[in-house]
């Protein structure tokens, strides 16, 4: 069977590389007072895509690396959908990677 941490991932990557493909990506990071926002996906300060990249990704693709237990729960899919709703690029694809990683984060391994 294979292993959680590694699945994630891979998923992490293919949502990095994604996003760059669709430039969503980002060269420079936001303030240090924009990542500290306190709110849920950093509404407040930070852009769904920002709060991917600067703080969903490094944190999960950490946790994956170290092969600590992971979240079981995980609903980015909505926010996403809702988020990208705005978006110029076609993110049928990222939407997609989304959704696996919350089906990967649901799913106990």
């Amino acid at each position: 069977m294979k292993d959680q941490h590694d699945e994630l991932l891979n998923i992490l990557n293919a949502i990095s590389s994604e996003m760059a493909l669709k430039k969503l990506w980002q060269s420079t990071p936001p303030a240090d007072e924009a990542l500290s926002s306190t709110q849920p996906f950093c509404v407040d300060t930070l852009t769904f895509c920002e709060w991917i990249q600067w703080i969903m990704l490094p944190k999960l693709e950490s946790m994956a690396q170290s092969k600590v237990p992971l979240p079981n729960n995980s609903d980015m899919f909505s926010m996403a959908e809702e988020a990208f709703k705005r978006a110029e690029q076609d993110t049928t694809t990222l939407l997609g990677l989304i959704l696996q990683l919350d089906n990967c984060l649901r799913t106990a391994h």
